[in-house]
């Protein structure tokens, strides 16, 4: 599972981005960076609430621990993680999933941030094209370029590794 939209009341009553914390254009209220391994059980906090709503795939911390550094994280200038998106490399193409915005930060770009990101970190890898699944509408992916796919064409174990019962869409884009 990749993108993950949670509605604020399901993050625990977290406050809209528009109600306490409006995104101001030209200065950057988050940086954009690779995770490193001590990011681990911040990520995993980040996502459990995503997990819990169906968004995302539950994961264990060892996952996060062990797969820190696939990520990109957007942090905030106190250091709180907001928002993840990991790539992980399969040969000539990558996969991008658990990717999550903290509900407070939706709408603020920070997601379209990450993915731009990824994107960048996949071409310094020369990765051909990117994956990913998505049971949410998959917007700002299509906005970016993806479009459905086949999933015989990602990576099998990826590919075999999605549940049939989340029905979630395999997108794909050239890199």
């Amino acid at each position: 599972m990749t993108t993950a939209t949670l509605h604020p009341a399901a993050a625990h009553a977290t406050p809209s981005p528009r109600a306490h914390a409006p995104f101001r254009r030209g200065a950057p209220e988050f940086s954009v960076r690779p995770a490193r391994q001590e990011d681990g059980p911040a990520l995993a906090a980040l996502s459990r609430p995503f997990a819990h709503a169906g968004a995302l795939r539950e994961r264990p911390l060892s996952a996060y621990l062990s797969r820190a550094t696939e990520f990109l994280v957007a942090q905030a200038p106190d250091g709180t993680l907001e928002g993840c998106l990991g790539l992980r490399e399969h040969s000539a193409s990558g996969v991008l999933y658990n990717f999550c915005v903290a509900a407070h930060r939706q709408g603020s770009g920070m997601g379209a941030r990450l993915l731009h990101a990824a994107f960048a970190r996949a071409r310094t890898r020369s990765l051909a094209t990117l994956f990913t699944a998505t049971t949410g509408s998959g917007r700002l992916f299509l906005r970016s370029g993806f479009l459905p796919a086949c999933p015989s064409l990602a990576p099998t174990g990826w590919a075999q590794s999605l549940d049939p019962g989340r029905n979630a869409r395999v997108l794909s884009r050239a890199v």
